[in-house]
């Protein structure tokens, strides 16, 4: 069974672009996919994401491939903005971002709680 993994960049500098099309497929702006990436090759991958990591705080990368044993079937890296926590509902992961009271507020009131 052939298997993806997909990075996704936002606002990264040009050698992050260039190193990760050396590995992968630019798929769309951004958007790489690499096939039957061994874990050794996703991991040495991501060392290098890792120790560049000295951008501006608008920046992220994340990066997705399939786990069967990971909840949900797929496991997930994240550099850089937005933060997220992955969270394990059942059998589904979701994604939780950390919110001011501004954020909140506003979100129960589109809801009807305030």
């Amino acid at each position: 069974m052939t298997t993806a993994t997909i990075l996704v960049t936002r606002n990264v500098r040009d050698r992050f672009r260039g190193f990760l099309a050396s590995c992968a497929s630019e798929v769309a702006a951004g958007v790489y996919v690499g096939f039957d990436m061994s874990a050794g090759v996703r991991q040495r991958v991501w060392d290098v994401l890792e120790s560049w990591w000295q951008l501006g705080d608008d920046a992220s990368v994340v990066m997705v491939w399939p786990e069967a044993d990971a909840p949900g079937g797929m496991r997930v890296r994240t550099l850089g903005t937005p933060g997220i926590d992955l969270v394990e509902v059942g059998d589904l992961v979701l994604t939780r971002r950390d919110t001011n009271a501004e954020q909140r507020a506003a979100l129960a009131k589109r809801l009807g709680d305030g």
